[in-house]
């Protein structure tokens, strides 16, 4: 009788009817405890429906009924893989190979428990003997292929897979496992189409799309991977990883709604998505709704208290709209953390921060360290040096081993850079070839190059619409490269096929930047310019451009590049700058009459509430003054008139100017009559524009790069009368102006003289000192010597 339950038990079974075969497989066993069929089959079905503590008890009775059935060790093998019991696992599927020693699946799954446990070259092993028993299983070949790649052999993994998708080429997850080999070989585009090919093999799958979109993400395809994502959210709506990361492409778009929805979505799948709150917190940084930011970035922080730089950015929110209420603890915690190695700021986020500069050298160097790990794990990139001479530390201790000198010879002849044969090949990098301060600065240099000895490409590392100033800087290139779309070893393959000499980063690790490119050393001598006002915190950029305000003597140590000094003024300018013949009145801007006016047009988050105090005492000192600033944020001006009732100064005396074009904020700057700078990150671009506008600059010198770029301009401007030594003196010499009106006249019409003559507006004089720091830095790498600091004479 039970011969005949147990037939049609498994017709049941066979046709999905699990409940009704289940219940008849229990009749059988009432009657028959023992029986071994009853028992492995009701296991199966209960393994089936999920219920695996019942399918372990079924599958380990029927063991025990019949210890010399391979398939019931094998099955509770299974079952126990299911739970995570991954050493009980193996033990079960060593009992059925030794059973049975030609049972491929079980040596198959013995492979995949011994690679959950970490034992990795016993995986190796057991796979490579499946491979010998069956040459033409293409699951041994992939088994192997996951052991190799847990090895970090992926060449060898990827070897296997070829085999394995021979043997069956229509087997979608070999496919996928393919491309996974071959994005640990950093070769995505081939990775990409092997996830195609997936595709095609299994056009439902809702896993390959979504890996596609990833794929596409990482050769910077943003549209394609958002369609790439859709498509397979179509069939795994509830994947919140997907909707994170197509949250990111469409970021890197510009399409910060949408990217906000989908991060919204992903954590409305899992509330506890830590990465997705972090890529909302910083679209809301980016769009600047900075309390909003501050918010989230509190969130991302309370579920995952170590995510990188999130504590830095927090704190960058609060500044930015210029709430001050924890800033103490803030610099303090930065402080301490940075000292220890933490990964809590971006080192552009730091400036406005710090006053130490070895604190801000310890920032850069955590950030370059992160994106040197990654590089490390990436494709073999060319790795041009700029010598063959070891480098020392700063302290002066030994230093990293030099690799070889991997350029070609610069004594040669005609194959020189800079001898008489060919010209010198400078690539500038930038994010910035755009409206942007960097580009009105160093547009006229462009202009001014000798192309006679020199040959210029530019590299646009954003995507970046036409405006006027870009096709001015694309139009001053022989060579424009727009990368946006390429990967960063791409690019740096790109500048080592066209034998670039000298590459020059204008972006540093300011918005935009992809630092990245200069660890894969695509030029014998990398440049950290402009851009980024510090130290990039590695060796593999050899120089940085500055002078002798910026960083004296005593200050190299705290920088890995060696330093050009240049002689009046690291920064570049245009001559050229247009000024807009638009009349503006102070009743125009809101402005007194007659009241004396303050004026700062630094961003919001460079004040701090030991400048503002300053302000506030001058105001109070000083009868229908105004202090006049640019708006930023809603929220820093509400935070800032607060802070000044706070000090006993009318809210009202605090007037906003709104962002207008370039040439009508130099217009209206005549309407001030002193520009405050700020400490420790003083006016860089803000303070030639306001000295190019005829607006005079009070500075006070700081400890660090960023805090002494205004002071350097006051002396390159001829108006050194303006660099204060201490904020005191700052403050004295701000009421005296405001006192003394004649004085202030007599120090405008100075400034307005100056501005012809003085170097810092010469943008040929720039361009020729710039060009002799070049050709110094191209003679010391012809002669061996290697990077070395060195000035650059005002007659050169």
């Amino acid at each position: 009788m039970n011969e005949s339950l147990l037939r049609t038990a498994s017709s049941l079974g066979g046709a999905g009817r699990l409940a009704e075969a289940a219940a008849i497989y229990r009749q059988v066993l009432q009657q028959e405890p023992r029986n071994y069929d009853a028992l492995h089959a009701l296991g199966v079905i209960y393994f089936r429906s999920g219920q695996l503590r019942e399918a372990e008890q079924m599958m380990a009775q029927a063991a025990g009924v019949n210890p010399r059935a391979a398939a019931a060790f094998f099955d509770h093998g299974c079952v126990l893989m299911a739970a995570g019991r991954f050493e009980e696992a193996q033990d079960r599927f060593n009992r059925a190979i030794s059973i049975r020693p030609d049972f491929v699946e079980a040596r198959g799954n013995r492979v995949h428990a011994l690679m959950r446990l970490g034992r990795h070259p016993e995986a190796l092993a057991e796979s490579e003997h499946l491979v010998r028993m069956r040459p033409n299983l293409p699951q041994a070949h992939a088994s192997r292929a996951g052991a190799l790649q847990a090895l970090n052999r992926p060449q060898d993994a990827l070897a296997s897979l070829d085999r394995a998708t021979q043997l069956a080429p229509a087997a979608s997850g070999l496919w996928a496992d393919r491309a996974q080999a071959l994005m640990a070989l950093g070769r995505p585009a081939e990775a990409l189409a092997s996830v195609e090919q997936a595709i095609k093999c299994e056009p439902g799958n809702g896993v390959f799309p979504l890996m596609r979109g990833d794929l596409l993400v990482m050769l910077n395809r943003y549209q394609e991977a958002v369609a790439a994502y859709d498509a397979g959210l179509k069939l795994r709506p509830n994947v919140s990883d997907a909707w994170n990361r197509r949250g990111i492409a469409l970021a890197q778009m510009g399409r910060k709604a949408e990217g906000l929805e989908s991060f919204d979505k992903a954590i409305r799948i899992d509330p506890g998505h830590s990465e997705a709150r972090n890529n909302r917190a910083n679209i809301l940084f980016g769009e600047k709704r900075f309390p909003e930011a501050a918010r989230e970035f509190e969130q991302v922080l309370r579920a995952a208290p170590d995510s990188p730089y999130a504590a830095g950015f927090l704190i960058q929110s609060r500044l930015r709209s210029c709430d001050w209420s924890n800033l103490e603890k803030d610099r303090e915690r930065l402080a301490a953390g940075i000292a220890k190695g933490e990964r809590l700021i971006d080192p552009q986020g730091y400036l406005s921060i710090c006053t130490n500069p070895q604190s801000q050298l310890h920032c850069a160097r955590i950030v370059m360290q992160d994106e040197g790990a990654a590089v490390e794990k990436g494709p073999p990139s060319v790795r041009h040096r700029a010598s063959a001479t070891p480098a020392t530390s700063p302290a002066g201790g030994g230093g990293k081993e030099a690799h070889a000198l991997d350029y070609p010879s610069l004594s040669t002849g005609e194959e020189t850079p800079g001898a008489t044969g060919r010209r010198i090949r400078i690539a500038y990098l930038s994010a910035d070839f755009r409206p942007h301060p960097v580009a009105f600065l160093i547009a006229g240099v462009f202009e001014h190059h000798d192309r006679n000895a020199f040959e210029l490409t530019g590299v646009s590392l954003v995507q970046a619409g036409d405006s006027p100033i870009r096709n001015r800087i694309r139009a001053a290139f022989e060579n424009f490269i727009d990368a946006a779309g390429r990967t960063d070893d791409d690019i740096a393959q790109e500048l080592s096929r066209r034998e670039i000499d000298i590459a020059v980063d204008l972006t540093g690790f300011t918005d935009g930047s992809r630092p990245a490119i200069m660890l894969r050393r695509p030029a014998p001598i990398q440049v950290n310019f402009l851009g980024f006002p510090g130290t990039m915190g590695s060796r593999e950029i050899d120089y940085i451009i500055a002078d002798r305000w910026l960083i004296p003597e005593t200050a190299r140590l705290f920088y890995d590049e060696k330093v050009v000094w240049m002689p009046h003024t690291y920064q570049a300018n245009d001559s050229k700058r247009e000024i807009s013949d638009r009349v503006f009145t102070r009743r125009d801007m809101g402005l007194p009459e007659d009241g004396f006016v303050f004026c700062c047009f630094n961003n919001n988050y460079k004040v701090t509430p030991e400048i503002f105090a300053v302000w506030m005492r001058l105001l109070s000192q000083v009868p229908d003054s105004v202090l006049w600033l640019l708006k930023d944020n809603d929220a820093a001006a509400v935070n800032l008139r607060r802070e000044a009732e706070a000090r006993g100064v009318d809210a009202n005396r605090l007037i906003f100017a709104a962002r207008i074009a370039p040439a009508d904020h130099f217009a209206r700057q005549h309407l001030g009559d002193l520009f405050l700078d700020t400490s420790p990150y003083s006016a860089h671009t803000t303070g030639s524009d306001a000295l190019f506008a005829g607006l005079p600059v009070i500075s006070v010198y700081g400890a660090t790069f960023p805090a002494r770029v205004a002071v350097s301009l006051l002396h390159a401007a001829g108006m050194s009368e303006l660099a204060m030594d201490s904020l005191d003196s700052y403050e004295a010499k701000a009421l005296f102006f405001a006192q003394n009106r004649e004085a202030l006249k007599a120090i405008r019409s100075k400034l307005a003289r100056s501005r012809d003559s003085a170097p810092l507006f010469n943008t040929a004089l720039f361009t020729r000192h710039l060009e002799a720091a070049y050709r110094q830095m191209i003679t010391l790498n012809r002669n061996g010597a290697g990077p070395q600091a060195f000035a650059v004479e005002a007659g050169a």
